[in-house]
């Protein structure tokens, strides 16, 4: 029996339009990407912050990167899919959700696509602010390995993280804090698990952030502290939608002009072409019409004749 949508997902059917949803999808993620590539930081710098992460999660006695690192440099059923999942899943599962939630939830959609995008932008003004060195790229007497450079011939990502082979200068190495990464993961999981509807869609949105929280470590792309960072943008994020939401309508309400409620029921509010009438005039057949719809006749002065005589009361 096929399912009726509810009256405010028909309203929000309504209100948005793929054509103006896809192109502003694509300037966020433009965004996303050109701030990754302009904002590259210096490397000395990028890489003192990623040395005094590792010290602070050394003085945490946190170490999850290196046992997770030396696992999957060590086992490439392990190591191979990890830096598939880490070069893929990104760009992938995110956009496919988006597109779910357009078509099967919209009455949903404007609040998730706002969270998305306000979390990227919190990301972008890290990357600016804190370039970080991500493990991988530390000197090899911090004990970390490669794994994408380590497993390249599996797949088409060359030595510079997820780019594919040859277009390593099109990315920024140093964009690693926060993790978006894990960010991006995190809302994916949120939204399987609040809107998928059946059991499995629930454990695919507890596994696929867990999943690639994992395998940005293992791969030496972040570290911990990197993916705690990525799932506090997204709080962050879930924060701020609704007051973006509301300044985002606030200003389309005054950009936009407002055209003037018709009554229900009723048909044009132009009466007669925008033509007026004088006091006391009637439309052709109007008194006819009234007489045949059981209405009183109109006995007003101009209908009676002039110096006719009121109606006895």
């Amino acid at each position: 029996m096929p399912q009726t949508e509810t009256p405010a997902t028909e309203e929000a059917r309504t209100r948005l339009r793929w054509w103006t949803e896809l192109p502003l999808i694509v300037l966020v993620y433009g965004c996303y990407s050109a701030g990754r590539l302009l904002v590259r930081g210096d490397v000395s710098s990028a890489v003192d912050h990623g040395l005094a992460i590792l010290r602070f999660e050394q003085h945490l006695h946190l170490n999850a990167e290196h046992p997770l690192n030396r696992l999957f440099t060590r086992e490439p059923w392990l190591g191979v899919p990890a830096d598939f999942w880490y070069a893929s899943l990104h760009y992938v599962v995110t956009p496919a959700l988006l597109v779910w939630l357009f078509r099967a939830r919209a009455e949903h959609y404007r609040r998730a696509r706002t969270w998305l995008m306000t979390s990227t932008f919190i990301g972008l003004i890290g990357f600016t602010l804190l370039p970080t060195c991500p493990p991988r790229l530390l000197s090899a007497g911090h004990g970390f390995v490669d794994t994408m450079a380590h497993y390249s011939s599996y797949g088409w990502w060359g030595g510079d993280a997820s780019a594919p082979r040859g277009l390593g200068g099109m990315t920024n190495q140093y964009a690693a804090m926060p993790s978006l990464h894990v960010g991006w993961a995190l809302w994916c999981g949120l939204m399987l698990w609040r809107h998928g509807g059946t059991r499995v869609a629930k454990i695919f949105g507890v596994l696929y952030p867990l999943g690639t929280a994992l395998a940005v470590m293992g791969t030496a792309n972040h570290y911990l502290l990197d993916a705690v960072a990525g799932v506090a943008v997204m709080g962050v994020g879930a924060l701020l939608a609704p007051r973006v939401m509301r300044a985002v309508d606030l200003v389309r309400a005054r950009l936009l002009p407002r055209t003037a409620p018709v009554a229900q029921g009723t048909g044009s509010p132009i009466v007669s072409a925008g033509c007026q009438t004088s006091a006391g005039e009637r439309f052709p057949r109007q008194r006819q019409a009234q007489l045949d719809a059981g209405a009183e006749p109109d006995t007003s002065p101009s209908d009676a004749g002039e110096g006719a005589p009121a109606p006895a009361r």
